[in-house]
């Protein structure tokens, strides 16, 4: 009876696995970066229709191993990426969040979770290299926040408001950089 609980967690793991996995970037050449393969999924467009769905209360781990509970963060709106080292659109949208960050402040709380399994070497790595100043280096190796979004591809990112609702989500790179971006995320996270 103990094991079940372990093999419904490993199997929920694997699950996540395989779909992040077909719904992502080609993970063949590990090291390096890879674009992500065609979907009709990966939009690149801002979607509505998931509005409302509270922001899911799994934990992620920061480089030192604090824990964050991303269903306890309300009070000021989030912008939640998921990404990985390995995935080329996401790490094109790395320096654009950082800046979005920077720019919005306290107004928005710009929170990336890395979806790289294992070690978080590659994940301290990217940081360093990066240099990224507004960033924190969150992780979710088991993959549990993508499973949790519903099996999201990489990138996603998803706006919350300050109580921790759905605004709108992205599926696919996005360039964070243009007028679009800037007045959804103004309209959303407005007095």
């Amino acid at each position: 009876m103990l094991l079940e609980p372990v093999l419904s967690r490993f199997s929920l793991t694997l699950l996540s696995i395989f779909a992040l996995s077909l719904a992502a970037c080609d993970r063949s050449a590990p090291d390096e970066a890879q674009e992500s393969g065609a979907s009709s999924a990966a939009s690149g467009e801002i979607d509505r229709s998931m509005a409302g769905e509270l922001m899911p209360a799994v934990n992620v781990t920061d480089l030192e191993g604090r824990q964050l509970n991303l269903g306890a963060l309300q009070g000021t709106p989030v912008l939640l990426n998921l990404w990985a080292t390995w995935c080329a659109p996401c790490i094109k949208e790395m320096p654009m969040l950082d800046e979005l960050a920077g720019e919005y402040g306290d107004r928005l709380r710009v929170v990336t979770v890395s979806q790289d399994m294992g070690s978080a070497y590659r994940v301290a790595a990217f940081f360093e290299q990066g240099d990224y100043e507004n960033l924190p280096s969150w992780m979710d190796p088991e993959t549990e926040l993508g499973f949790a979004l519903g099996g999201a591809m990489l990138p996603t990112t998803v706006l919350y408001d300050e109580q921790g609702q759905e605004v709108w989500r992205i599926r696919g790179d996005y360039d964070w950089t243009n007028e679009e971006a800037r007045a959804a995320i103004d309209a959303a996270i407005a007095p």
